[in-house]
C-alpha cells in the first residue's frame, strides 16, 4: 500500500494519531506536499462520502476537520508556491444576528479539503463586511449560514446589498443551516442552498466550472 493510500484511509478512519504520523514519514521520505494534501483531500472526501451514508455523524465531521486542520498546518511549508491550483474562492460567513459556527466551520473544512480558497467571515458578520470581501477577494461564490429563523431576514438584505453593489450577476449564493430549504432558498433570493457541508462542496465546484467555462 502506497503511503498517499495509507494516509487516505487514516484520515477516513479519523485516525488522527496514525495521520500524523504518515505524514511526517512521507515529508521524510520526500513526497511532494502536494501529493500529500491530495491524499488528505481524498480522505475528507471519503468521510463526506461515509456522512452522506449515515455511516458517519456530525461529530466525525468535525473530528476530520480538525484533523485535516493539523495536517495543514504541518505542510504548509512543504507545499509549492502556486502549486497546487486552486478551484476558485468562496467567501463564506454565518449571518448578522448569528453566533453559531459549527455547520459553518464544516463547510469550510470540506470546501479548503476540495481545493477552494476560503475566505471565512466568522460569525454575526454585518451586510457590508460579505459586501467588501466578495470585491476585494474577486469570489463568484458565496456561503451564507444561520441557525436561526432571525438569520433569514440578515441573510435576505446581504442577498439584496451584493445586488445593490452591483456585482449580483458575478456572485452565486447558497444558504445553508438547520432551519433553511428550498423555500427559504427562493425567499432570500439565493440561487441554490446546500443540504449539506458535501452539498455546498458539490454546488461550488458546478458554479466555478460553468464561470470558468
Amino acid at each position: 500500500m502506497s503511503k498517499g493510500v495509507e494516509i487516505t484511509k487514516a484520515l477516513a478512519d479519523l485516525d488522527e494519531e496514525r495521520t500524523l504520523q504518515l505524514v511526517g514519514e512521507a515529508l521524510a521520505e520526500h513526497v511532494p506536499g502536494d501529493e500529500i494534501l491530495q491524499a488528505c483531500q481524498e480522505g475528507m472526501n471519503q468521510v463526506g462520502a461515509r456522512f452522506e451514508c449515515q455511516d458517519y455523524f456530525v461529530s466525525d465531521l468535525i473530528m476530520s476537520g480538525e484533523i485535516f486542520k493539523q495536517v495543514g498546518a504541518i505542510l504548509e511549508p512543504h507545499l509549492k508556491v502556486g502549486g497546487t491550483a486552486s478551484l476558485g474562492k468562496v467567501v463564506v460567513g454565518t449571518v448578522k444576528g448569528d453566533i453559531h459556527d459549527i455547520g459553518k466551520d464544516i463547510v469550510v473544512n470540506m470546501l479548503k479539503s476540495a481545493g477552494f480558497e476560503v475566505i471565512d467571515l466568522g460569525v454575526d458578520v454585518p451586510v457590508a463586511r460579505f459586501v467588501d470581501a466578495l470585491k476585494e477577494s474577486g469570489a463568484t461564490v458565496l456561503g451564507l449560514s444561520g441557525l436561526l429563523t432571525l438569520a433569514f431576514d440578515s441573510m435576505k438584505e446581504t442577498i439584496k446589498a451584493v445586488a445593490a453593489a452591483g456585482i449580483r450577476d458575478k456572485v452565486r449564493i447558497m444558504v445553508g443551516g438547520g432551519p433553511v430549504d428550498g423555500n427559504v432558498c427562493k425567499a432570500v433570493g439565493a440561487d441554490d442552498w446546500g443540504a449539506s457541508a458535501q452539498h455546498a462542496v458539490r454546488l461550488a465546484k458546478e458554479w466555478t466550472q460553468t464561470a470558468a467555462a
